[in-house]
This record gives C-alpha cells, sequence and structure tokens, in this order.
C-alpha cells in the first residue's frame, strides 16, 4: 500500500461520514430514520439499490465465479428482470396502501400480528446469515490485500458500519449507496483497461482465449430441469428468488419505500434492470480477463483458491492509486449493510408491538441506533464462522433459499388468494424450511437429486399450500387493489 493508496481509502470512507453527518441532523424520528421522510430522489433510490444488490460479494465473488468457471450467471437476470416487474406492479402498491415502515406490516394487515412477528424473524435469520457471507467475502479481499488477520479486518468494518449508520439512519445509507455505486462502476472499468493491457493482443485476444477454453458460456438450453445452470431451471428459479428477494426482502425494500410516490417507487425498481446489469457483466469480465492473465503469465503466482482470485491479484498485481481504489469500492460496498433494515424491521415489527408500545419518538430512536449496534456484532460473529465458505456467491444463494421461500409464500398467498390463516401461516413457515433444510441435507450427502435453486421454489409452493389449507376463506385477495392502483 502505497500512501496515494491510503489517501484514496481514507477520503472514500471519510466522505461516507460527511454524508451521515449531513443527514443525521435532520433525524428527529423514526419516521425520518427508517424513511427518511419519503423524500428520497429517485435515481439515487435507483443507484442505492443497485448498491445493495451488488454489494462486496459481486465485488468478490462474480470475478471469482467467472474465473474458475463461466458466464453462466448471466441466465438469472432474465427471471430476475421479470421478478422486479412483477414486485414493482404487485406488493409496491399494497405497501404504499398501507403506509408500511416495515413491510412485514401488510402481513399484519393482511392475516394477524402473529404471521408479521413471524415474517419479521425469517427475515432475521434470512438477512444476518446471508449479509454474514457478505461480510466475509469483503473482509476476505481487505485482509489480503492489506495484509491483515481476518478478525482485524472484520473489526474494522464492524465499527465502521455501526458509527456509519447508527448515526446517519436510512438517508445516509441510500444516499452513500448512489456514491458507492458510482466508486464500484469507476473501480470496475479501471480494471478492465487496465487488464487488457497487461494481456497480450488486448481484449481481443483475451476473448479467443476465453471463448475457446469454454469461458464465455452464457446460456444453455438443455432440458436438465435439476441443473440451475441450464437456461430453463436457471430462469425459473430466478424469477422466484428475485420475488423473494426484491418483494420480500426488508433491506432491498426498505431503499424502495423512501421514495414520495409508488409510481417511482416503481420506476425505481424497474429501473434497476438497466443499471444492475451493466455492473454485474463488468465484473464477470474482470473475471475472465483474470484468468486469460494468469493463462499468459504462467511465471506469475496465483491464488491458491478461487475465491481470493480478486484480491490477490489487487495486492499482487496493481500499481499504486489503482490498488487503493480497488480496495476502497471494496470496503464501500461492505460499509452499506443491513444494519438499518434490520433494525427497522425489529422496531416496527417487535418491540413497537410487543415490548413497549406507548414510548415516545426519542425512545424507538435511541433504541434503534443500540439496536444497530448489537446486529452489527451478531454479523460480525456469523462473518467469521463462513471461513470454511468455498465458492461464497453460491453459498449466499443457498442460505436465502432456506428460508426466503417461506416468507415468500406467505406475501403471495395473502396477494394473490382470499385465504385468511394467521397461525396456520406461522406453522407453514416452520414446515416449510424445515422441508427444504431436509432437502438440501439430503442433497448434499448424494441422497437425492435435487438442485439447490429448487429449494426456494419448493419452500414458496409448501407455504402456500398448507396456509390455503388451514385458512380459512374470509378475508381478501389484494392482486385486484394492487392491479388498479399500478394502473
Amino acid at each position: 500500500m502505497g500512501l496515494l493508496d491510503i489517501l484514496i481509502v481514507a477520503l472514500g470512507v471519510l466522505l461516507l461520514f460527511v454524508i451521515s453527518y449531513v443527514f443525521a441532523r435532520e433525524e428527529r424520528d423514526t419516521n425520518d430514520f427508517f424513511l427518511g421522510r419519503r423524500r428520497v430522489p429517485a435515481i439515487v433510490a435507483c443507484l442505492s439499490f443497485v448498491a445493495g444488490e451488488i454489494s462486496a460479494l459481486t465485488i468478490v465473488g462474480f470475478p471469482a465465479t467467472a474465473y474458475s468457471e463461466n458466464w453462466e450467471y448471466v441466465q438469472f437476470f432474465i427471471g430476475s428482470a421479470a421478478a422486479r416487474i412483477f414486485v414493482a406492479f404487485v406488493f409496491i402498491p399494497v405497501f404504499y396502501q398501507h403506509n408500511c415502515t416495515s413491510i412485514y406490516e401488510f402481513l399484519r394487515h393482511r392475516f394477524g400480528p402473529e404471521t408479521q412477528y413471524a415474517g419479521s424473524i425469517f427475515f432475521f435469520i434470512t438477512r444476518l446469515i446471508g449479509s454474514g457471507v457478505r461480510l466475509y467475502a469483503a473482509c476476505l479481499g481487505v485482509a489480503l490485500i492489506l495484509g491483515w488477520t481476518l478478525g482485524q479486518t472484520m473489526l474494522l468494518f464492524t465499527v465502521v458500519s455501526i458509527a456509519f449508520i447508527a448515526f446517519g439512519g436510512i438517508k445516509a445509507v441510500v444516499w452513500a449507496g448512489a456514491y458507492q455505486a458510482l466508486v464500484i462502476l469507476a473501480a470496475g472499468v479501471a480494471l478492465v483497461v487496465y487488464l487488457a493491457t497487461r494481456i497480450d493482443g488486448g481484449l481481443g485476444a483475451a476473448w479467443q482465449i476465453a471463448d475457446h477454453a469454454g469461458r464465455l458460456s452464457m446460456f444453455r438450453f438443455d432440458l436438465k430441469l435439476n441443473d440451475p445452470t441450464t437456461f430453463w431451471a436457471g430462469g425459473i428459479n430466478a424469477f422466484v428468488l428475485g420475488m423473494a428477494s426484491f418483494g420480500t426482502d426488508q433491506e432491498n425494500v426498505q431503499r424502495l419505500l423512501t421514495v414520495q410516490t409508488r409510481r417511482l417507487s416503481q420506476r425505481t425498481l424497474v429501473s434497476t434492470i438497466v443499471t444492475v446489469i451493466p455492473i454485474t457483466c463488468l465484473y464477470l469480465a474482470i473475471g475472465t480477463l483474470l484468468y486469460v492473465f494468469y493463462q499468459q503469465h504462467p511465471q506469475v503466482p496465483k491464488p491458491s483458491e478461487a475465491k481470493e482470485v480478486l484480491s490477490y491479484f489487487v495486492a499482487h498485481s496493481l500499481p499504486v492509486g489503482l490498488k487503493g481504489l480497488l480496495l476502497g469500492a471494496i470496503i464501500l460496498a461492505s460499509i452499506d449493510s443491513p444494519l438499518s433494515s434490520l433494525c427497522s424491521s425489529f422496531i416496527t415489527d417487535l418491540y413497537r408491538p410487543l415490548i413497549k408500545r406507548d414510548a415516545s419518538e426519542r425512545h424507538y430512536l435511541w433504541v434503534s441506533r443500540c439496536g444497530i449496534v448489537g446486529f452489527g456484532l451478531v454479523l460480525a460473529l456469523i462473518a467469521w464462522a463462513c471461513g470454511p465458505v468455498k465458492n461464497i456467491l453460491w453459498f449466499a444463494y443457498q442460505v436465502f433459499s432456506l428460508t426466503g421461500g417461506a416468507v415468500l409464500g406467505v406475501f403471495l398467498l395473502g396477494l394473490l388468494t382470499r385465504r385468511r390463516a394467521n397461525r396456520g401461516n406461522v406453522v407453514a413457515m416452520i414446515a416449510s424450511t424445515m422441508l427444504t433444510t431436509a432437502l438440501m441435507i439430503l442433497s448434499k450427502h448424494g441422497d437425492i437429486q435435487l438442485a439447490w435453486s429448487w429449494l426456494i421454489v419448493v419452500g414458496t409452493a409448501t407455504t402456500m399450500g398448507i396456509g390455503y389449507v388451514l385458512g380459512s376463506p374470509s378475508g381478501r385477495s389484494n392482486l385486484k387493489d394492487a392491479v388498479i392502483q399500478a394502473s
């Protein structure tokens, strides 16, 4: 690390705290802290959503996937894009209709408090584990670049994230996310340009070498529904996974709820289709170029594991200045953690209705900031336990699939049917998670042949089926209202 690298990283992190300070002056209550009074510009919310979706897991994980495998991850974009459109016109109108701070408030309106509590608790489990994997990815990269231990890096991220988010609230998170997205894009472009100059023959030769090695494979139209890398299975799985991620995950949806109107929120989500794809392809391209670079330069030491390839290259092969830019991008992508969404769900769904109902807004704001400290420490512990993980990208999706289907199933039951099953929904969600966990274990041991990508589909269908059977025909579907509002 040269002096210029240190200055670039320090300036990047300092700007985050400037953003936090500017918006913290306006924090008066939980409406400010969790929703920003719905005054965030749509373009800022869009870039922030992209930054939250990309994260350090993309910066570190996507190059590792393209380096060791190919571009078949691109197939997921089609199902993911369809899911964003579906969520924008079915989920988002209902959240605005009920003026939700936490999206699990919808479950209370539709079914009852028990379903709301269960949805929020399942979100805690899913998001804590998934974000722990993302934090591990970032710490792994930074530790390799700086030569620090994993523990030292985790301590740095935990302290900075807690201080930044506890002070600034959701407006700081959203505005900082827009800034992070631009830095991530700039760092990726700079690295591609540098790699092109280090490869004999430039980008044209690199693509020929990668294509000959099968590293540019994107689409597989085989009718193998049990293979998640095929177009048909990947597309279906990505659609269901996208509905769960973009429609039932408080971390993502919270950013969409900070804009003023439902229409702006819908446009924000749909516009992420054309903003996230270029960044993702950019980092997949980096992985391909790294593969070609090491093929052309066998004398250059390689990383021992594919998951370390980007960080190893940054640490050992990048010049001063560019090294600081990439390190800064990884750090910035990690500081935007899910602490705000975890805390907003905890306060809105559990603390306010169950622990202290009629306290002052000042009290809830204080508890919110304390909760961010607690969740930050739990995230650090989960990240520490992720050391044995090999492919961090696919592992994160597998973890999300276990409980994501249960939450998505109960949301779809409320949106698409007229059944009302409050406590029955809790039974359905628990049974669904137990089933998907058992299926994943059996699949890992080779007792059954089931691709992990179908777990969330099975979980969603199981939750809806059990909830429907245990429910009564009273109640009403919100789909008609959603469609009317969307039009």
